[in-house]
């Protein structure tokens, strides 16, 4: 793969939309002096109604771009795409860093006081076979509730962080948690952390959740070798850029993001 000379060393971030944000403010906060860029696959989002072998695909083309603009890391900032695609990245692309973002089934085991927990996931995540081996390798005798919750991304996705509906349904996928009486509850997808008021409410006050975007960005730290290029952001996204442009304004609160279109043929 060519990189193109205009370019320099960069931290690329992926998501299948908006959620891979969350991470993203975390790599700012903890990377002020690093080039990102960010590729918001939102054309095909959201990947949790998607089959493995087309999340696999999408995750192979994002990638071969962000490498063609001078990634020498790659963040996937996407629960699903980790689930479904991250050891076939690793295989195609075996020197080069990934960081793939997993539910904290380990820090969850260790958080909870009654051995119940809950994970609320993307439907493609709730059924990989990589989350049954998360939960095999660090459960033991605890209880794992797994719920996935089709319909909630779209809602993100939209902007819409609030209204009836995505209350509605937030209860609606809260309520086999709440049945199990689980203490502690992970938030098994990027952009689940853009409504944590909702899923606060819905679950009680007594529930703590647990969120993962920190602990990513801070693995990406490990593995970054600053060097001496100037700090810059790049935003792209296979969808349109004025709609994700103004869902930054609006959610995030930034000022008019300079926002680029990315098309490949798949």
């Amino acid at each position: 793969m060519q990189i193109d000379p205009s370019t320099r060393r960069e931290i690329g971030v992926f998501d299948s939309g908006v959620g891979g944000f969350t991470v993203l403010r975390e790599l700012q906060a903890l990377l002020p002096m690093s080039r990102l860029r960010y590729l918001a696959d939102t054309a095909y989002a959201p990947y949790g109604g998607r089959g493995p072998d087309e999340i696999r695909a999408r995750s192979f083309a994002i990638t071969e771009h962000l490498i063609s603009r001078g990634a020498e890391l790659i963040v996937v900032a996407c629960n699903t795409a980790t689930a479904h695609a991250i050891e076939a990245l690793r295989a195609r692309w075996p020197t080069l860093p990934f960081v793939g973002t997993e539910p904290g089934i380990k820090p969850a085991v260790a958080a909870t006081r009654n051995g119940r927990i809950g994970l609320l996931a993307t439907p493609a995540t709730a059924v990989s076979e990589r989350l049954r081996a998360l939960i095999g390798r660090h459960v033991g005798d605890r209880e794992v509730i797994v719920q996935g919750c089709p319909g909630v991304v779209d809602h993100i996705e939209a902007g819409d962080l609030g209204s009836p509906a995505l209350r509605t349904l937030v209860e609606q996928h809260c309520a086999s948690l709440r049945a199990a009486g689980v203490d502690t509850a992970l938030l098994g997808c990027t952009h689940y952390p853009l409504i944590e008021p909702l899923w606060q409410a819905a679950l009680g006050a007594d529930v703590r959740l647990l969120r993962i975007e920190t602990a990513v960005a801070r693995r990406a730290v490990d593995l970054w070798r600053p060097g001496s290029e100037a700090p810059a952001l790049h935003i792209e996204t296979s969808g349109d850029p004025d709609a994700l442009r103004s869902w930054i304004e609006r959610v995030l609160g930034w000022q008019a993001p300079d926002v680029r279109r990315w098309q490949v043929t798949m």
